[in-house]
C-alpha cells in the first residue's frame, strides 16, 4: 500500500477523520456575491479567474478536495473515513512515495518508534495547533482576502490566520519559530509564490507523524485556474529531515454561499479520553 499506510492501526484513522472534519461552514447560506452564472442561473465555476491589479484575485472561501475515489477506498476501505474524507495527504504527506519515502535514515527511524505510540503523543490528538500544512491539506476549508501588498488566510481549523506579506520584504533571518512561521509572496506571471520560513519543530507535517527541523521552508504556488478552482503545489524542503525537496499537489475548490466559523479542538475534541482504550 502507497507510503507505509499498513503500519498504522485501522483505529488511528478513524481518529484521524474525526480529527480533520469539524462542523460545515455556514452562515445562514448567505449567498456569496459577484458568482458569474449560467444561461440557467447555475453558477459557473469555469468561468475566468477574477483579477485585481492585474493579477489573478485568490479572494474567496477554498477547500483542498478530497482524494480520488481509487485512493479513498485504499485509505478507508470500511468506508469510515467520515462525510468528508480527508486529502491523502493530511493521513501521510508522502504518500506519493509508496515505501520508497526520501528521509534521512534517522528520521526514518525515528517514524517508525514513533508509530508504536501515536495517538499519545499526536499534536492533532492533544489539541495543539496543526500548524503547515495541515491546514492546507485538512478538510476544513480557509478563506483568501487578497489586498495590495498584504495576503491574508483564515483557517477555519484551529480557528488560525497567517499574513503573506507581497511588499516587498524579505524573510526575517533569525525568525522565533512560531506554528504558521513567517510568509512573504510574490508573483510569477498569474501564479502567487509564498515563501514561509520559521516553522517550529513542535508540529507534524501530517497525521501519520512525520516531522521536520526548523530549518524546514515551505514554497507554495498557487494556481487560481478559473473562478471555482485552484491547484496549490507546495514544495518541502529541510535538509535535515529529506533527502531532497518533496512536492505535493492540492486541488482546491471554491465554496459558495457559506463562511468560516471559529472553531477550536479544546472545545470540540471528544476522542481523547478513549485513546487509551482498546
Amino acid at each position: 500500500m502507497p507510503g507505509g499506510l499498513e503500519m498504522l492501526p485501522q483505529r488511528l484513522f478513524i481518529l484521524f477523520a474525526l480529527l480533520a472534519t469539524g462542523a460545515h461552514a455556514q452562515w445562514l447560506n448567505f449567498p456569496t456575491p459577484g458568482i458569474p452564472r449560467t444561461r440557467e442561473g447555475k453558477p459557473n465555476l469555469t468561468a475566468p479567474a477574477p483579477r485585481a491589479g492585474g493579477k489573478p484575485d485568490l479572494s474567496g472561501l477554498w477547500q483542498t478536495d478530497g482524494p480520488p475515489p481509487a485512493v479513498a477506498a485504499r485509505l478507508f476501505p470500511n468506508g469510515n473515513g467520515g462525510d468528508e474524507i480527508p486529502s491523502q495527504y493530511f493521513i501521510n504527506i508522502l504518500y506519493d512515495f509508496g515505501p520508497n519515502e526520501p528521509l534521512v535514515p534517522a528520521v526514518a527511524a525515528e517514524l517508525k518508534q514513533r508509530a508504536q505510540n501515536i495517538a499519545a503523543i499526536s499534536p492533532l490528538a492533544r489539541c495543539l495547533p496543526s500548524g503547515l500544512p495541515i491546514v492546507e491539506v485538512a478538510s476544513q476549508p480557509y478563506k483568501i482576502i487578497q489586498t495590495p501588498g498584504l495576503i491574508a488566510m483564515l483557517y477555519e481549523r484551529d480557528t488560525t490566520f497567517r499574513q503573506v506579506y507581497t511588499d516587498g520584504r524579505k524573510l526575517p533571518i533569525d525568525p522565533q519559530p512560531s506554528w504558521l512561521g513567517y510568509s512573504v509572496g510574490r508573483w510569477e506571471g498569474d501564479t502567487l509564490v509564498v515563501d514561509t520560513v520559521g516553522l517550529t519543530d513542535q508540529s507534524w507535517l501530517d497525521a501519520r507523524g512525520h516531522t521536520h527541523s526548523e530549518q524546514l521552508k515551505i514554497t507554495e504556488r498557487f494556481h487560481r485556474i478559473d473562478f471555482g478552482h485552484m491547484e496549490l503545489a507546495i514544495i518541502l524542503a529541510d535538509p535535515k529531515t529529506f533527502t531532497r525537496p518533496v512536492t505535493i499537489t492540492l486541488q482546491q475548490s471554491l465554496q459558495l454561499d457559506t463562511d468560516v466559523l471559529e472553531n477550536f479542538c479544546n472545545e470540540n475534541e471528544r476522542d481523547i479520553v478513549h485513546m487509551g482504550k482498546k
